[in-house]
């Protein structure tokens, strides 16, 4: 099997699993239920600490031989974590469980992204390519849940996470390379590894690439949120929701697979420039509730706002970190992007819809302003030329 298809097949095997997760978990904990507060706070609460237990993760992934070792172990983890939850636990013991759980599955990704960025790099493959096979997979496991449920319960949501995650544990030991974390086969100390991520967090330039690519990122929030109500309170039929979200998600699938080379001749710079202007382009036109024929097109821009940025912040930390610190400097970016940022604008978006509606979209349009402006200063870096 080629690698980038081996590659893809593993991002295949995470996202298919979170398609399910993120629609869908509330529905398990409302079935069980859990109120729309506790589950709210139950799914931020990992998100919010992202910015911590990614970036430690990661400083622990890199302290054993093979990269893929570390996305094993945290894989059987949480499948055991996830097995977990059909215990009788209540709030508490699911906040726990998931809190853990959730941790681990989201380091998932970046860990991969590090060993696939380094593949591409070497073997000439395209990046998108490859991790835009995870984004199908995220649809296929958001349809088939979707459509499980309506024809039987509940429960099937996590029974579907655990043989995803199990799946995924079996992935990363058959189609990841046995890639070592260190070259000549140097085992860095504790020390040495958190040392990587302190040069990480005193660089202003990676910084400023990861909080600028972090905002427009988590300047999704709103969308993700609130987008299905908003359009219900402006007249979208219901039917024609999942039909405007697998418009973003296929435009996104598009840009990655078949524009690498307009992607490369752009540069990660440009890339985030572009991303961050359609967002502010793309939520401002959302506060305005425009017409059902207008959203379509709008929805072409996620290609821009999120697989664009999205690619270029995964460029950025690459090139802005080393081998030593590679799994932290992608963690981080996650976690921003992802994680504490993404928590706070949703737990603000919340606040938005109720008072405002559809116009919440503004302080989007507003992050996304301050992570252009973030972008436009990686303008003259050296190390970026």
């Amino acid at each position: 099997m080629p690698p980038p298809l081996r590659l893809g097949l593993f991002y295949g095997a995470i996202f298919i699993g979170t398609g399910a997760s993120s629609p869908y978990l509330p529905v398990w904990f409302a079935h069980h239920g859990l109120s729309g507060a506790r589950i709210g706070l139950i799914l931020s609460l990992p998100m919010m600490a992202r910015a911590f237990t990614a970036p430690l993760l990661a400083v622990w992934a890199d302290s054993f031989r093979l990269r893929r070792t570390a996305l094993i172990v945290m894989a059987a983890a949480v499948t055991a974590l996830y097995s977990a939850m059909a215990l009788p636990l209540g709030f508490a013991g699911w906040a726990v469980v998931w809190f853990a759980a959730s941790s681990m599955y989201s380091t998932l990704s970046p860990l991969a992204d590090v060993i696939t960025l380094k593949r591409a790099a070497r073997d000439g493959f395209n990046f998108g390519g490859v991790r835009a096979i995870g984004s199908a997979a995220f649809i296929v496991g958001n349809l088939a849940v979707g459509w499980l449920i309506t024809r039987g319960t509940p429960e099937l949501v996590l029974v579907w996470m655990v043989a995803a995650v199990a799946l995924t544990g079996l992935g990363a030991r058959l189609l990841l390379p046995p890639d070592p974390v260190h070259d000549e086969g140097h085992m860095a100390g504790l020390a040495e590894r958190m040392a990587g991520v302190g040069e990480l967090l005193r660089d202003p330039v990676f910084l400023t690439a990861v909080l600028s690519a972090g905002l427009i990122q988590s300047a999704h929030a709103f969308y993700y949120a609130f987008s299905t109500l908003a359009w219900k309170q402006q007249g979208v039929p219901e039917s024609l929701t999942g039909l405007l979200w697998a418009t973003g998600v296929a435009v996104e699938i598009v840009f990655m697979w078949l524009l690498e080379p307009w992607r490369r001749r752009m540069g990660a710079r440009r890339l985030l420039v572009l991303g961050g202007a359609a967002a502010i382009v793309r939520w401002t036109a959302y506060a305005c509730s425009p017409p059902l024929w207008l959203v379509f097109p709008l929805q072409g821009l996620h290609a821009l706002s999120y697989a664009a940025t999205f690619l270029a912040s995964l460029e950025l930390a690459q090139r802005l970190s080393a081998p030593r610190n590679a799994s932290a400097a992608q963690a981080i970016n996650s976690s921003l992007s992802g994680g504490f940022i993404s928590g706070l604008a949703t737990i603000a978006s919340g606040w938005l819809f109720d008072r405002y509606g559809a116009q919440g979209y503004l302080l989007m349009s507003a992050m996304s302003a301050a992570g252009l402006v973030g972008a436009v200063r990686l303008y003259g870096v050296k190390r970026l030329d």
